[in-house]
């Protein structure tokens, strides 16, 4: 975002899992935030002008032979610094404390005891569940660093230099299991940083509008639309920009679910003056033929996705521009591009592009997450139909059919989860559930129907809780709707004997099945 707000936090990541959190929860203190690889060049870091630098935790020691650490130069910056956890224990590092291998590693909750309630603690009760996760600690302070918490384990479990305003905690104040960790993330943001709190989901269309228009200027711009909430809010927001330079273009990948294709048509058709509709079943479908790896599932589909799009540029041309609906997971959960982070899975958004690829990428959204996206949306207009629909995979149902895809399983599959989707609508649980749907799964199974013997497929549901798709918990639907939706599938859909529901829960496994 080259239009950045002029309040800004940075989060150096050293490979946390909690990294992202750590985002989020201070966009939600109403205060802009980006992530940056640990090493990110002190160029880079000066001309952000952070008000303030987070270091997240990590799963190294500083002693290890290729531990990550940052530039030391930040140290010269005169902001101020939040060292969470591992990053308390690179400001030690570099500051002449010591760090240790601990004898008691904290792995869970704890009870946090203030010391010291003014500043980072200010408004903490004296007393207050934090989450640990470390094996290393801090056993003897840097020079001009005092203790203001403790746990019966950690003596310097909050410590601080007031004079550089450099404050370290060796917990995770960002999860939802440190009781008052918003509080604290607050006290650095408002209380020790000095930050306003200008950012808001008005302020990010203003800044990212004017930064597309700038970015665009007169050329013209293609928007891949699926009729997601994605890509319409990335749509929404260059229409706004540019108008009549866009031109939407969905393409019917023939792994749609049903009557999905036609929906969208009548949707968009009038919201958009530039509206593209392209069947391109019989292109997808054969490229899938026979394969089963998902990942290789997933670059066949953003390989043609990217075909179709230049090939529809040329009847439109000189295009140069095309715009995707990436978020943030996206992002993280495909490549390391901000940290030392394990890649989960290749999302089509963000992986399989063609190096020779023709359009230049334009993702508004690339630095949201899924509740800010609808949050963004509202504030363009977008009906609260269209922002309250459960996410759905670029990919479509093909990561939704394990094993080989044909028609003949799509078409299961679609009516499965036709019937899934209603029952949750009709039992007023579809708004409570942040994303459901069902999986045809690759193996098959005895059943008895009348007084004949079957040998069908089996089906999966699954419905999860979540607010940003990073973490997610199995929905508890009702026994009795979980009971009719299986026996109307059973009984309606042919092929399909026997429906189990997945009451697994992210992490340690993911919403989608592939």
């Amino acid at each position: 975002m080259k239009n950045r707000p002029k309040e800004l936090i940075l989060i150096l990541d050293f490979g946390s899992q909690y990294t992202q959190l750590i985002t989020r929860k201070v966009r939600e203190l109403g205060v802009y935030s980006e992530i940056r690889r640990y090493d990110v060049a002190m160029v880079d870091i000066q001309e952000l002008k952070p008000a303030g630098i987070i270091l997240s935790g990590g799963p190294e020691s500083v002693y290890a032979e290729d531990a990550p650490l940052p530039d030391p130069k930040i140290f010269e910056l005169g902001c101020p610094i939040l060292g969470i956890c591992y990053g308390l224990q690179v400001i030690a590092y570099f500051h002449n404390g010591h760090v240790v291998e601990s004898s008691k590693r904290e792995y869970g909750p704890a009870q946090l005891r203030v010391d010291d309630a003014t500043d980072l603690l200010k408004g903490v009760n004296d007393e207050s569940s934090v989450w640990m996760s470390h094996a290393d600690a801090v056993s003897v302070l840097p020079p001009n660093f005092s203790s203001i918490a403790h746990t019966c384990n950690s003596p310097f479990a909050a410590i601080a230099n007031r004079a550089r305003k450099w404050f370290c905690v060796q917990f995770h104040p960002e999860v939802s299991h440190s009781t008052q960790g918003q509080q604290m993330l607050s006290n650095f943001l408002y209380e020790i940083c000095g930050c306003a709190g200008s950012w808001s989901a008005g302020s990010f269309v203003d800044n990212t509008v004017s930064d597309i228009r700038n970015q665009i200027g007169d050329k013209k711009v293609i928007c891949a639309l699926s009729g997601g909430v994605d890509s319409a809010v990335a749509a929404a927001l260059v229409h706004r920009a540019v108008e009549s330079q866009l031109t939407c273009i969905f393409v019917d990948n023939g792994l749609m679910r049903k009557n999905e294709a036609e929906a969208v048509a009548t949707t968009f058709g009038d919201y958009f003056s530039n509206f593209v509709s392209v069947d391109a079943a019989d292109i997808f479908l054969p490229r899938l033929k026979n394969v089963v790896n998902p990942e290789e599932k997933r670059k066949i589909i953003g390989r043609t996705f990217i075909q179709v799009f230049e090939e529809e540029a040329e009847k439109i041309a000189p295009v140069e521009y095309l715009v995707q609906g990436t978020l943030y997971p996206d992002v993280i959960e495909s490549v390391s591009a901000q940290g030392p982070s394990v890649t989960i899975k290749t999302h089509h958004n963000v992986g399989g592009l063609p190096e020779t690829m023709h359009l230049k990428l334009i993702e508004p959204l690339r630095e949201l997450f899924k509740d800010e996206v609808r949050e963004v949306g509202a504030a363009l207009g977008i009906s609260s139909q269209i922002l309250g629909r459960h996410p759905f995979p670029g990919p479509g149902l093909a990561v939704r059919i394990l094993g080989e895809i044909s028609k003949e399983r799509l078409d299961v599959l679609r009516e499965v989860d036709a019937i899934f989707i209603a029952e949750l609508r009709d039992n007023h649980w579809y708004d409570k559930i942040w994303q459901a749907f069902a999986v045809l799964l690759p193996v098959k199974s005895v059943g008895v129907m009348g007084d004949n013997r079957t040998y069908e497929d089996v089906v999966s549901l699954r419905a999860v809780t979540s607010t940003d798709g990073m973490t997610a918990d199995w929905g508890r639907l009702p026994y009795d709707l979980l009971a009719r939706t299986s026996n109307r599938i059973i009984n309606e859909v042919r092929g399909v004997n026997r429906v189990v529901y997945d009451i697994s829960s992210k992490p340690p496994s993911t919403i989608e099945w592939e």
